[in-house]
């Protein structure tokens, strides 16, 4: 595309008011649900006023034709050589999108995305070509919320599809190289860049880190093309690497370490095998080098499941050689001693040792999460210097958005229990002794730990001191406590 293009185009969607919550505004709730189901019928409804918002996201949003003059009236001058540049079709009287452009909107940033056309929708057949670039996912929201946004001098987004995570790293790093295997996907990209006016990033192709080869960065992000099968049959880009099984991952976290700086950060989104007679997090953790990684797996599917939902993605159900599809990849996971599939964040720190925290957290949490993410780091940087006499020493605080939770007959004395819960990041939750519920309860940094013992021998007996510096450690490890700072 003709890149001085792409500043007059931006000027006409923000003209039109066709940003993120002009467009949830103008669709409504119940239009907007049923636009994520692929249907468009409650949408269609909502934009049959007919002005420039509702004529631009007919064209893109709804993927359907509009008049010539409706076109030409919401992108004056632009209609022409949109179609020349192959964002748009024209044919008598009608214009019809070529690609999605469609506004995206965080908390921080607020743009334009432009990807292939969006497959399935209203029922139709979603079958896709072997270099289609997806647009805005469930995938690649996930990864830009796990992300942790601390300013870097250098990112990597390593497989960039239609760029999100670039444009995101734009926002807190100087420089960033964003690489994929498909020309197409970069085609995107830069156009996605110029739309949105950012500089600063450089767009690269090739497989993995070949084209960063001997360079490092401060902050890598991933989503790669993870999904497990085996490698047989076409090829669809986006999502199949053309490695069996999670060996893509596996590579990715292997060779992730020689590109970070110290320090540094690799943060990818991914799916993994659970193998019979191996522990998951253990396994996966025969991976790691050089870095400390913290692994939180969010879903397992049985491998029935698994195969339908990416046989429905990929646009073969209902196809004649379904079943056939379905019964090969069944039967390789049984070769595999595949019992199920992972989904989940990998996160790794460069480190001068290696150290793996593995956690099951299908549980809700909140978003953004790279916050808690860098959080966990902190802590156990902090803790791997402080020695249980240290540990007595530090003045602690409670972090502010700790709840306490006590459950007991009515009119009991003591509670049965008590439950310690975060209300943000992971929102884990610790069932606490009743010396351990006071201690924390006295955490506001005025005492250290040392002498917050101390007070509760004297007042409720403290049994086993070791095992309550135990328990604070890891009440440090899980964020309900913190150093002051």
């Amino acid at each position: 595309m003709s890149w001085a293009l792409a500043g007059p185009l931006a000027e006409a969607l923000d003209r039109a008011g066709y940003r993120y919550n002009g467009v949830a505004e103008r669709l409504g709730a119940t239009a907007h649900l049923a636009l994520s189901r692929n249907e468009t019928t409650p949408a269609m409804r909502a934009t049959a006023g007919g002005d420039h918002l509702d004529t631009l996201m007919r064209l893109w949003l709804l993927q359907q034709p509009v008049p010539l003059e409706d076109a030409e009236a919401a992108l004056p001058g632009l209609v022409d050589r949109l179609c020349v540049e192959g964002v748009l079709r024209r044919s008598v009287g009608e214009v019809a999108a070529a690609i999605d452009v469609r506004p995206y909107a965080t908390e921080s940033v607020d743009l334009w995305v432009a990807s292939d056309l969006t497959p399935g929708l209203d029922g139709s057949p979603n079958a896709v070509s072997a270099d289609h670039v997806l647009g805005i996912s469930s995938a690649s929201t996930s990864l830009a919320q796990m992300t942790v946004r601390t300013p870097v001098s250098r990112a990597l987004d390593l497989g960039t599809g239609c760029g999100v995570q670039a444009l995101h790293l734009a926002a807190h790093a100087v420089n960033t190289v964003a690489t994929d295997v498909n020309k197409r996907a970069l085609w995107l990209t830069n156009l996605n860049l110029a739309l949105n006016g950012i500089s600063g990033v450089n767009t690269r192709e090739g497989s993995f880190f070949e084209p960063v080869a001997h360079e490092v960065f401060d902050l890598i992000v991933t989503n790669p093309p993870f999904v497990i099968s085996p490698a047989t049959g076409e090829r669809l880009v986006y999502r199949d690497s053309g490695l069996p099984g999670d060996q893509v991952v596996e590579h990715v976290v292997r060779r992730a370490p020689q590109h970070l700086t110290s320090g540094g950060l690799c943060q990818i989104l991914a799916n993994w095998a659970h193998v019979e007679g191996r522990e998951w997090g253990e396994r996966l953790g025969e991976w790691v080098t050089d870095c400390e990684a913290f692994i939180v797996e969010r879903e397992v599917l049985d491998p029935a499941e698994y195969v339908e939902l990416w046989l429905r993605d990929s646009g073969h159900q209902g196809a004649p050689d379904y079943t056939r599809r379905y019964d090969t990849w069944l039967s390789w996971f049984e070769e595999q001693q595949i019992t199920g599939i992972g989904f989940g964040w990998i996160n790794l720190r460069k480190s001068a040792s290696s150290s793996v925290t593995a956690l099951a957290w299908p549980h809700a949490i909140e978003q953004p999460i790279g916050p808690a993410i860098s959080a966990h780091f902190d802590a156990n940087t902090w803790l791997a210097l402080a020695s249980d006499d240290a540990l007595r020493a530090s003045h602690l605080v409670l972090r502010a958005d700790v709840t306490q939770e006590t459950v007991g007959s009515p009119g009991a004395e003591d509670p049965e229990a008590i439950v310690l819960r975060q209300q943000v990041g992971l929102r884990r939750a610790w069932h606490a002794t009743t010396a351990e519920a006071a201690l924390v309860g006295a955490c506001d940094g005025d005492l250290s730990i040392g002498q917050i013992m101390a007070a509760l021998d004297d007042l409720i007996g403290v049994p086993d001191p070791a095992a309550l510096v135990a328990s604070v450690r890891t009440l440090v490890e899980q964020g309900f406590l913190q150093p002051q700072a």
